[in-house]
């Protein structure tokens, strides 16, 4: 019985079946994707820090793993611009560079300030009610460092969500996972949170009012004013 089951298992494989098909190819994507999403908290949490090298042979170890979803991890994390792969030298985890840091939060400033406009002006009540709900939990958080850039990475993701378009949902959400990288990002500086916190207010002030130039303002000066802090000496 044992052996008519592996053939028939094989045959299933082999076969032009979409089921076949569908089994073979979900199994490794599915492991490889979990790798490059826990090397993505190790970055986040410095255990990998920007400019390490990345011991392949260690993780395959630590995550019992082979080499082959270990790389092409590291190539998911490489188009995100998470890690750096150098010509026989491996990966590593990238660092930001002053320009780097100034060109991401540009980038950042355009996009969601775009998106904050587009949601004052066709925002629905529920939307912006529930933007207003995401508000609410920042004001709670902003003695908590790291409760805060929570709730903070959700009123944003939120924000985008609600103004639609896609291919910006994806540019922003890669620019954010870099601007992590940046070792003096400008929530860490001291005061900023609560600089934060305001400029958040008077945005969300701007979306209820369905000010959709003030809105787009803001956002832009919001951008402007954490660069300044991620950048001070």
């Amino acid at each position: 019985m044992m052996h008519n089951y592996e053939f028939n298992l094989d045959n299933s494989l082999n076969s032009h079946s979409p089921m076949g098909v569908a089994d073979l190819q979900l199994a490794p994507q599915a492991l490889y994707q979990q790798v490059a999403e826990k090397l993505r908290e190790q970055i986040f949490a410095r255990t990998l820090e920007p400019g390490a090298w990345i011991d392949e042979q260690k993780l395959t170890v630590e995550y019992g793993i082979s080499r082959t979803p270990l790389r092409e991890a590291l190539k998911v994390l490489a188009v995100e611009g998470l890690v750096t792969m150098k010509v026989r030298r491996g990966a590593y985890v990238t660092e930001m560079s002053a320009d780097d840091v100034h060109q991401v939060y540009r980038l950042l400033g355009l996009l969601e300030s775009d998106a904050a406009a587009e949601v004052a002006e066709r925002g629905n009540a529920a939307e912006i009610a529930e933007l207003r709900q995401l508000h609410d939990l920042l004001e709670k958080q902003v003695k908590k460092r790291d409760a805060f850039f929570d709730a903070n990475e959700q009123f944003h993701y939120r924000l985008l969500a609600v103004a639609g378009n896609r291919w910006r949902q994806q540019i922003v959400t890669d620019l954010r996972k870099v601007m992590k990288l940046n070792r003096h990002h400008s929530l860490f500086k001291q005061g900023r949170l609560a600089e934060s916190l305001a400029e958040h207010r008077a945005l969300m002030a701007a979306i209820e009012a369905h000010d959709a130039p003030g809105a787009a303002r803001l956002m832009r000066a919001h951008f402007d004013n954490g660069l300044a802090a991620a950048t001070a000496s």
